[in-house]
């Protein structure tokens, strides 16, 4: 009798992953799907000018593949590079102006924000800073980019003609990250996956509340940044460019997020370890450092990518067919989806099958992100340990 429950439960949650992966599949606005490229864009009679803001800090071993790539945009109006030199200990500074002294292109000013003070991330305090130089030059776009971000030449300006044509005040795209070494081709191609997964492209530029933007190529409309408050409205944010996208769209603006084609971030990620510490300084954030999100996030993801294998596994252990199927289905629906993902990574198809070890290394960074958290360590990056938001006072 014992035998027969645990059997029937197996078979009930197999059921219950099968129902969810169909649920995914067509009711979550087809987030599966790679083909959310930049909207069709005219190019505009007259090119607005362009502010580009790069936070770096300790950036000098990625600089020489992504500085020169900005420097050397083909963009028919005014455009200028504000470098903010986020208290780097490697010469980072010093190493752009170098490269803008060998490569020329567009003019390039190195700025220093100084400490961040409390209640600041220490990128967002750089982003201020940067933004700050740039409204000298009153531009009326500006690109927030990350200092290991490639840009082909013509990006700034298919950047500029999308905003333009779509009436956007943010456009986003999803940088390619580095897909070299074993761990970054196991978990980079799924760590898209589920962002979109959670932010859906497709819902993003409607009216609804879904919101996200990709912090590595941030194309955001000066004015609609004054009126979001950007980036005061959201200075302790370590996801910041979630948060900015919620701001931006809760002030009535216009978002659009998709996949880049010739935007490519260089960062290389070689060990576990180093994507572990991607993955885990914000993933608590992300579930608003809630247990109850934490507890469900758990669940779900075990009962959506680790039910299938398991019920296949148990199905043919017990000789019980229908936990075997279930779960085979289960799981045939699940790498599915994934194929288009693998495709735009250039990845091979049989990955496909190994989503449920990816997703339970994904499942163990969270949790380790909320153990840090309770260690009172908050989020890494950089050499910086932010505080708690709880423990950081708000200041209106």
């Amino acid at each position: 009798m014992v035998q027969t429950a645990r059997v029937s439960a197996v078979v009930w949650t197999a059921a219950g992953s099968l129902l969810a992966w169909l649920w995914l599949l067509l009711c979550q606005g087809f987030f599966w799907r790679t083909d959310v490229r930049l909207p069709s864009r005219t190019e505009p009679v007259e090119w607005p000018s362009v502010c580009v803001v790069v936070p770096a800090r300790d950036e000098a071993a990625v600089l020489p593949a992504a500085l020169p790539s900005l420097l050397a945009q083909d963009y028919p109006g005014p455009a200028e590079v504000f470098l903010v030199d986020d208290g780097s200990t490697d010469g980072t500074g010093d190493l752009a102006r170098e490269l803008a002294r060998r490569h020329g292109g567009l003019p390039l000013t190195v700025g220093s924000p100084g400490e961040p003070p409390a209640g600041w991330t220490g990128k967002l305090w750089a982003v201020r800073h940067g933004i700050g130089l740039a409204r000298a030059r009153d531009p009326e776009y500006l690109l927030l980019t990350d200092a290991d971000i490639a840009h082909a030449p013509d990006s700034l300006r298919e950047l500029v003609a999308a905003a333009r044509s779509g009436g956007f005040d943010v456009v986003s795209q999803m940088a390619r990250l580095r897909v070299e070494s074993v761990w970054e081709r196991l978990v980079v191609p799924a760590f898209v996956y589920f962002f979109a997964q959670l932010y859906p492209f497709r819902r993003i530029a409607g009216t609804g509340r879904t919101a996200a933007a990709a912090g590595g190529c941030v194309l955001l409309r000066a004015d609609a940044a004054e009126r979001a408050r950007i980036p005061d409205a959201i200075r302790h944010a370590v996801i910041d460019d979630v948060a900015l996208a919620r701001a931006v769209k809760r002030g009535g603006g216009r978002v659009w997020l998709g996949l880049a084609e010739r935007v490519d971030s260089v960062r290389p990620y070689p060990r576990l370890h180093d994507l572990w510490r991607m993955v885990s300084r914000s993933a608590y954030a992300q579930l608003r450092h809630n247990v109850l999100l934490l507890t469900g996030t758990v669940a779900g993801l075990a009962l959506v990518y680790l039910v299938p294998p398991v019920a296949v596994l148990a199905g043919l252990a017990t000789s019980r067919a229908p936990a075997a199927v279930l779960g085979g289905l289960a799981w045939l629906v699940m790498a599915g989806p994934y194929l288009p993902m693998l495709r735009y990574y250039r990845q091979p198809l049989w990955l496909a099958p190994l989503l449920p070890l990816t997703a339970f290394l994904y499942l163990l960074m969270t949790v380790d992100s909320a153990v840090q958290h309770y260690r009172g360590r908050g989020a890494a990056w950089k050499g910086r340990t932010y505080a708690r938001p709880d423990a950081v006072p708000d200041e209106g």
